[in-house]
Formats: C-alpha cells, structure tokens, sequence
C-alpha cells in the first residue's frame, strides 16, 4: 500500500476546507473501530462527516512498538480512503497536519468550531477505559447532542458479567464460554456440544515433534516509508523494529480476510494440537495472527468463527473437533471474557498488586540480550515482529517477570507497548491478571508459574541454552528452577489459602531443609544479578 503525507490523500475533505454549511452531524471513528460492517456505513449521509485522526495522545500514553504505530496508522488511512471512494465525507487529520491539536478531544472541539451547523455528534463507546473516560468528560461539557452508539463488534456486552451471574464476584471462563456457545449456537447440535465435550483443551497441550510440517506464515509486503519518516520527524519514541518497505501485517479487510482464509486452510488442522508448542525456528507454528485485525475490528468475531467452523464441517476428516473447538474458544470464551472481566473491574483492575511486587524490569525485555535462550527467543521475536503467541507470553515473559518480582505496572507497560495487537482491554487483564496474578485470582484460580521443566516439555528451547535445565542449583543452573521454589517460599502463607496450589505447596515442605536452603540461596544470587543473566 502506497502512503501519502496529505491528509487529504486519506479522505475527501480537509480541515482547512470544511463545508461548513452543509455538515450536520460529525462522527468519530477511532483507531480501533475500523468496522466496515458498522450500521453508520450502510447509507451515505452528506450532512454527516466522518472524522478520523492520527494524534499524539495515542502515540505516546506507552512507548510502542513501530510496527504497532504504524499498523494503526495504515489501516486508518486504508479505511479513511475506503469510505470516502464509498461516498461518504471524510476527513482525516494525519500526525503531521498542522490544523492536528493531537488530542481526540482537542481535534473535535475544533472541529465543533468551524462546522456551526453541527448539531449532532456520533461516538462509538471505547474499548479502553481512558478512551472512554475522556469521551465521556468531553461529551459532557458539549452544547450540541452527543450520541452514543454500540461498536456492534462483540458478542457480548460490557455488563455481561452482571446480566448473566448477578450478584457474583468470582467468574469462570468455562461458565461464561458455555453461556456464549449456547446463546450462539456454534458448535451445537439440540442443546449439547458437538462431540459430547465443551472443551477440548487436554488434547492440546503438544510439543512439537521433530519431523513436524510448519507451513511459511503469510507475511504482507507494504511500503510504510512514509509513515515512519513522519513518526521520526515528529519525534515519536518507539521500540522495535521494522523494516519500511516490507511491512507484513494487514493493512485493510481485505487482507484480514486473506489471512483468515490462509489460517482455516493450512494451519487450522494442527492449531490446538501445538497452540502450547515453541520452537526456535517457527515464530508463529500454527497461530492464526488474526488479533490485530480483530482488535482493530476489521474483521468481526462471527465472521473468523463461522469461517473456520464452515471450513472445518468441509474437512472433517482432516480437521478433528479438539482442533476446531479449541480455535472456537479462544475468540468466543477467552477474549469475550477478557473484555467482561476489564469493564467489570476497571478501574481499580489497573492498580492491583495481590504480591507487592516492585522490582524493575529488567533491562534485557528491551533488547532480548540474555542468556537465557527462551528469554531471549520470545523478546527478539517480539521486538522483530511485534508478535509473540500466548505462552510465549504467559509462561516465558511473564512467568519470568513474576518469578523475578517485577512491579505489575512494568509488565503491564511493556507488554502493552511492544505487541501490535495490545489495547488495554485485552492486555491488562491477560497480563496484570492471568500471568502476573496481581489481581488476587479474580481471572485466574492459580498463579501461572513454572520450573524450566515445563519449558523444556513445551519446547526446544532448552537444548541448546546457556544454562542448563536439568539443574536447579550452581553457576549454570536454570534460573528459572530456583526462582520458581523461592516464589513458593516467599508467598507461602497466600498460596495456602488456594487449593490449587497444595499439591506444590506439600512438595515444598517435604523437602529437605539442606535442599531448601540451596535452592533459596540460588535464588538470591540471581536475583541479586538479574540483569546480567
């Protein structure tokens, strides 16, 4: 895709030449609401203008990875450009328009000023709290009519938690999933689960075999030249890396659906067998890399659902239930979820720190220069492709980051920044909730912490690392080993009081004490030198 510096180039009408007399309704699409199937856009109205923009606000409330910037920034203008050949006004404020006051608010008030026929504005409700919150206090302080509208992307609502289970506090992902799968009706027959099972998940928990086939990801090739000139002329601070010619993720629907295609067709049939995999030479294995274009909404819920579950009933006989249901739940159970458990928690959510953890983070999650080699494999994946799949996520990353008593807060904004796929809503209670356990066990039932062994069992990682994983103390000792039994140790007494954890809990206290002590005494060293590992 060709990019432009005009801000002109992206819709048909500039600030500078508002029609002034015949704008009647202003509506603000926001980066993350590029849905082309929203009721807004089904008849041309040319009293009402389209308002999209490029703003400072955005690009610097977390250091971000580039690519993340500029996917946003891409598929903006992708669909800016698409409305406006549909018919419709548009006009789009780029980070380098003069008339761009860099704050959402700012650009509308000013917008609000040179249309005075205005009389209505339109405002999809946020996905992020803070987005919401400016919205809100924005919209009442306006003397013209501001209305609110559904983004019309979930299956769910924001209050969903309280509508189903009223008077609840403590949610399980499994209820909700079952809840969603009975009012959808996939994977359905009379009232009861295809296959007998709700959830497939223990038939995919599978290394990655030796000799196992890994289709080539389908990477895009867009010229983002000059979105990142006009980022580095502003002085946008990111982190990554990218490279302006060749920049491989979707950009508009119509690519988004081209990977949805590529998913269901080479890489559906093994997704839940190794969804848990990692491997060194395979970056994404069979993951569907369809988050950016669902979290930006240019592709919907229903549509990846009902595709993959259509091409799956054409293919049965390659493609068995655990894989397809596995997909299933992943976009209908766990991130309806995630969004249910933000709206009904926030604000607080983003302040809880269940183990009092305050230690930096250390500096190696900038650079991935460490030596230990799953570290180092998932962050430079990460800062390469602005991707990592979930457990990388959850038990590399962030299994470390809680292993080492990192301050949530650090976490949050790292893991918030470097991944293209990463709006509050999905990643504040993926991380300060299920990997970093801050929330006291509101998302999870147990924290997700581990030895290297299950690194080892999930992964080639470990055969070929500086450290070994076989042992637990010494000066070549996997870290992961001894910082694991030191978190059990420290946080003992509010272990207890989770029946999860009284199996690992026993473990510890049959341990001998000589053992114990070296174990804890690992644990210190590293600790003490947790930067140079």
């Amino acid at each position: 895709m060709a990019t432009h510096s005009s801000s002109l180039s992206f819709g048909d009408i500039s600030f500078n030449r508002l029609p002034n007399d015949s704008i009647t309704t202003l509506a603000l699409v926001l980066g993350d609401q590029l849905n082309a199937g929203h009721s807004w856009f089904k008849t041309i109205d040319r009293n009402r203008l389209f308002v999209l923009m490029e703003v400072r606000e955005e690009t610097d409330y977390a250091k971000h990875h580039i690519q993340k910037i500029v996917g946003f920034f891409a598929a903006m203008r992708h669909f800016a450009q698409a409305l406006s050949a549909a018919g419709h006004h548009v006009c789009y404020l780029s980070l380098d328009d003069p008339n761009n006051r860099q704050s959402v608010t700012k650009n509308l008030s000013a917008l609000l000023q040179r249309l005075p026929r205005t009389r209505q504005v339109q405002l999809q409700q946020p996905d992020e709290y803070r987005v919401d919150e400016y919205l809100q206090a924005w919209a009442g302080q306006q003397s013209v009519e501001v209305q609110w509208y559904d983004s019309e992307h979930f299956l769910t609502q924001r209050s969903v938690l309280n509508d189903w289970f009223p008077g609840k506090e403590n949610f399980l992902m499994e209820s909700f999933y079952r809840r969603v799968r009975q009012q959808t009706g996939y994977l359905m027959e009379n009232d009861k689960p295809i296959g007998g099972k709700w959830n497939f998940d223990k038939d995919n928990r599978n290394k990655l075999p030796n000799q196992q086939d890994v289709a080539k990801p389908l990477l895009f090739s867009h010229n983002v030249s000059d979105i990142i000139a006009m980022l580095k002329k502003a002085g946008v601070e990111t982190i990554g890396d990218i490279e302006p010619q060749r920049f491989i993720w979707p950009t508009s629907r119509l690519e988004s659906r081209q990977l949805l295609d590529f998913f269901v067709e080479n890489l559906l049939e093994n997704f839940g067998r190794y969804q848990d995999a990692m491997h060194t030479e395979y970056w994404s294995l069979f993951h569907a890399r369809l988050s950016f274009s669902l979290n930006t909404k240019m592709l919907s819920p229903r549509e990846v659902v009902e595709k993959a579950i259509s091409y799956w009933q054409n293919n049965s006989s390659r493609i068995n239930i655990a894989q397809i249901e596995g997909f299933v739940r992943q976009i209908i159970g766990w991130r309806e979820f995630i969004r249910a458990i933000y709206w009904h928690h926030m604000p607080y959510y983003s302040t809880t720190n269940f183990f009092e953890n305050k230690a930096p983070l250390p500096s190696y999650y900038w650079t991935g220069k460490t030596h230990m080699l799953c570290m180092a494999k998932s962050i430079q994946q990460s800062l390469e492709f602005s991707y990592a799949h979930h457990i990388q996520r959850l038990m590399i990353t962030g299994n470390f980051a809680l292993l080492a008593n990192v301050n949530p807060d650090e976490v949050d904004a790292w893991y918030l920044g470097i991944y293209i796929d990463a709006l509050q809503w999905v990643e504040l209670p993926n991380t300060r909730g299920m990997s970093q356990f801050a929330d006291g066990g509101v998302l999870a039932t147990k924290p997700y912490v581990s030895s290297g062994s299950y690194i080892n069992k999930m992964s080639n990682y470990c055969q070929h690392c500086h450290y070994d994983v076989n042992q637990r103390v010494g000066t070549n000792s996997c870290p992961f080993n001894s910082l694991y039994w030191h978190f059990i140790d420290s946080h003992y007494e509010q272990l207890s009081k989770n029946a999860r954890m009284g199996l690992i809990l026993s473990q510890w206290d049959k341990r001998d004490k000589t053992d114990k002590q070296e174990l804890l005494e690992q644990a210190r060293l590293y600790l003490n030198q947790i930067d140079s590992l």
